[in-house]
């Protein structure tokens, strides 16, 4: 029998590592002789990094940045071969702002922009960011000005890039962005379908997490309009018919637009980065899954994608997670053929977090003698 362990973390109790060394302890228990492949694996929020890094055998690389906030800090990446792996969040990130200074209206996303340009300094000319989890609502001129790219008033002053500045652009000028990044290809990690504008555009869906009353997401909505308009008048792109746009406040736009960026499913350039599918070769089994089993676990995240292509390749998926919600059936019809819980009956999240690691391991050993 031969097994690829390809899970998720499952968020605040064990990662995807952890859970590959957990599986493999069981089955050895089990299984007298198995073979095994142990992947972790992320759908391209939290853990992507490490994910990518620790099966396509790359490094992490720290670099000195600023945070939403411009203050100076040192944030982290990926890099294989001439390959880079970014986080978004690890630089512009909603958790690095306190919740007393939460604002979209002050927080920018330069410091991602930095990681970009600190991964050109490396060679690196394939560069893919995960944009969720962040602090910012600035159409990602931030990340562009770390590039050369100058956002003008209408007197011709170059802005800072945070979300107020976004009313008051009249000009873009990219004569001055970095040479390098037209010989880069840039894909954009994105499992949000959202538009720039609009009531299901960056401001209006995700602001009000990031820390906007409803005054300021007014005064969001009526500058990320006018953003988008000095782009289309300049670059005839409508950001409001580009998918994904809208995502982590309107960065999905800017590497649109001045990266060439292309979007894609974070879970399915995790599988491409770490060459998932050269992997399945004489594999009887994969054992998948995360923290919670529901309807959002057809939306792009782990379980949807490395099942999928099992199915592609007529390798039987068995999924242990935390627990299982409403809609989590969905995944039958994505190659998943048996789905399993950690959990207990009677027994509370709380506790299955707090006693994951053990809960998890029995789970697994009962998982595979059912399998002998």
């Amino acid at each position: 029998m031969k097994f690829l362990f390809a899970s998720d973390s499952f968020k605040g109790s064990l990662t995807s590592s952890r859970i590959t060394e957990l599986l493999t302890m069981a089955a050895n228990e089990i299984f007298s002789g198995c073979e095994y492949v142990g992947l972790p694996v992320a759908d391209g929020g939290e853990g992507t990094v490490a994910a990518v890094v620790n099966a396509a055998g790359g490094s992490i690389v720290s670099a000195a940045m600023h945070d939403p906030l411009m203050n100076e800090i040192t944030a982290q990446y990926g890099v294989f071969e001439d390959k880079a792996v970014i986080e978004m969040a690890a630089a512009s990130g909603l958790p690095l702002v306190p919740k007393n200074l939460r604002d979209p209206l002050n927080t920018s996303t330069f410091g991602t922009g930095e990681l970009i340009r600190h991964a050109l300094d490396r060679g690196c000319r394939e560069i893919s960011v995960a944009i969720g989890g962040s602090a910012t609502n600035d159409g990602g001129m931030g990340c562009m000005r770390a590039l050369g790219v100058r956002f003008l008033d209408d007197k011709g002053n170059e802005l800072s890039g945070v979300g107020s500045d976004l009313a008051r652009v009249s000009r873009i000028d990219t004569s001055g962005i970095d040479k390098r990044v037209s010989e880069c290809r840039f894909t954009v990690m994105c499992d949000v379908t959202n538009p720039l504008c609009g009531e299901n555009g960056a401001t209006y869906t995700f602001a009000r997490q990031k820390g906007a009353d409803n005054k300021t997401l007014e005064i969001l909505e009526h500058g990320m309009q006018n953003y988008r308009d000095v782009i289309k008048r300049q670059f005839t792109i409508d950001c409001d018919t580009i998918s994904g746009a809208g995502a982590a406040g309107g960065l999905g736009a800017a590497l649109y637009v001045f990266c060439n960026g292309k979007m894609k499913s974070g879970i399915d350039t995790v599988l491409d980065l770490i060459g998932f599918d050269e992997r399945l070769d004489s594999i009887d089994m994969i054992i998948t899954g995360e923290g919670r089993a529901d309807s959002q676990s057809v939306c792009g995240k782990v379980m949807q994608g490395v099942g999928l292509r099992a199915k592609a390749n007529g390798i039987p998926v068995t999924a242990l997670c935390g627990s299982i919600g409403e809609g989590a059936d969905a995944l039958y019809d994505c190659g998943i053929t048996s789905l399993l819980t950690i959990m207990e009956d009677g027994m509370t999240v709380e506790y299955a977090m707090a006693n994951a690691e053990k809960l998890y391991y029995n789970a697994a050993v009962r998982m595979f003698r059912e399998m002998r």
